[in-house]
């Protein structure tokens, strides 16, 4: 079988495939031990964020915290890569014209972007790098920059760091237990704290909400009313699950195409991350040459050769179909684990997100029911083997996060150790 590139693909790669009635390999547990993975090696991480305890004897790892997935990638990902690596010179490069078209292509056939060109969009090293470059030329030192809380951790620790002030604005859920912006509250506060910007998550983080059209628009109103510039995060934005679509903030009116500094990447979608590699999407012409102009102060913004043809090889129709088939994984994960904690686990909360393969424990009842603390909760799951993380870091008591891109087979065997051995008596 060949792929775009002309290559053969492995034949590992749809080893489930008549089985599970699927080309690609969601069900086979990978190994990544001693594959430069965080994931299943917490004592190496960087980020001070790796749960905290040690697994008992007879207990493997099953990593549910770092916001990676345990899945093969796209075989044409691979594929794209090793071409590339078979010339043996890495010199000094521009990105492709290949490079773009890509990108516009993906954009219109994913999100139904249109008018899209090669000037409005320019590479990143990371969406959170691209989000603090906005962040100085739309701000002075000392603003305050509004977010929808509970808010991703990376912005509550990054942000600060540079000068600015995060205020919350704090999402509620319906009586479905969906949740939704307040918008009294984030006018409110728009005015109270004089904010100009705001840091806009979508889909959100760590909630998994895929927000409607309606809600954006009624978001825009309010920015618009109140002069207020958005910087959008939208790296989760192929990962919804079935039944949900995303909508990209610059699509809401021509007010929010020149509002709005969008930033991208592949790295969540294909499992990318030590690639490095994002881009952003800028309609607005002063916009884009000055946020430019600041990412390149550091010298290093600049592209790896191989991470470029990552992303050849994930925007492809193969790509596509691949997404198309983790997003049908993901939703069966969630919905799984959401059916399996309000069966098991009385007085844990759980909103059944709509996006990311993430989902938000609010253990609060149970643990005052059972008189324990947070900390002993996520050692009795990191005890046997269940690596999950702690809410806390999103600025959310009694809260634990856990990552469920994982094959079935390891999501339910994580679920019954803690129905087994943390949630217990």
């Amino acid at each position: 079988m060949k792929n775009e590139q002309g290559l053969k693909t492995p034949l590992w790669i749809y080893n489930n495939r008549e089985e599970h009635d699927m080309k690609f390999d969601f069900t086979s547990i990978l190994d990544r031990r001693g594959m430069d993975a965080i994931a299943v090696a917490p004592e190496e991480d960087p980020y001070g964020i790796a749960p905290v305890g040690e697994i008992k004897e007879g207990f493997d790892l099953i990593p549910m915290w770092v916001a990676d997935m345990n899945f093969p990638t796209t075989p044409t990902i691979c594929e794209a890569i090793t071409k590339r690596a078979q010339h043996p010179a890495f010199g000094y490069f521009a990105p492709r014209k290949e490079y773009y078209d890509s990108i516009i292509r993906w954009q219109a056939s994913r999100n139904g972007v249109t008018g899209l060109e090669q000037k409005h969009i320019g590479y990143q090293n990371g969406v959170l790098g691209g989000v603090l470059s906005a962040l100085a030329v739309l701000c002075c030192p000392g603003d305050n920059v509004l977010v929808h809380a509970p808010t991703y951790v990376g912005f509550l620790e990054e942000v600060g760091t540079v000068g600015y002030h995060l205020i919350g604005s704090e999402l509620v859920k319906d009586n479905q237990g969906v949740w939704r912006m307040d918008y009294a509250d984030m006018e409110e506060k728009i005015r109270r704290y004089r904010i100009h910007t705001m840091i806009f998550c979508s889909p959100h983080n760590p909630t998994g909400r895929v927000w409607e059209r309606e809600e954006l628009e009624k978001a825009f109103e309010i920015f618009e009313r109140n002069d207020v510039y958005v910087i959008s995060d939208e790296i989760w934005s192929d990962l919804t699950l079935e039944g949900y679509r995303h909508i990209p903030l610059q699509s809401v009116s021509e007010d929010a195409r020149q509002r709005t500094v969008a930033f991208y990447a592949p790295s969540k979608t294909f499992n990318l991350a030590g690639l490095v590699g994002s881009y952003h999407i800028i309609y607005n012409d002063y916009l884009r040459a000055r946020i430019k102009r600041q990412s390149s102060l550091s010298v290093y913004n600049a592209m790896n050769v191989l991470s470029m043809h990552a992303l050849l090889g994930a925007y492809t129709d193969t790509g596509m179909e691949w997404v198309d088939e983790l997003r049908s994984v993901l939703t069966g994960n969630v919905d799984f684990a959401v059916e399996f904690i309000k069966t098991h686990f009385e007085g844990v909360e759980v909103s059944k997100p709509q996006g990311t393969y993430m989902l938000l424990l609010d253990c609060g009842d149970w643990l005052k029911s059972h008189g324990k603390t947070l900390d002993e909760l996520l050692r009795a799951g990191v005890e046997v083997g269940v690596l999950w993380q702690d809410g806390r870091q999103f600025n959310r008591e009694n809260a634990i996060r856990m990552n469920l891109a994982l094959p079935r087979v390891r999501v339910e065997e994580a679920f019954d150790r803690l129905r087994k051995y943390a949630f217990t008596e």
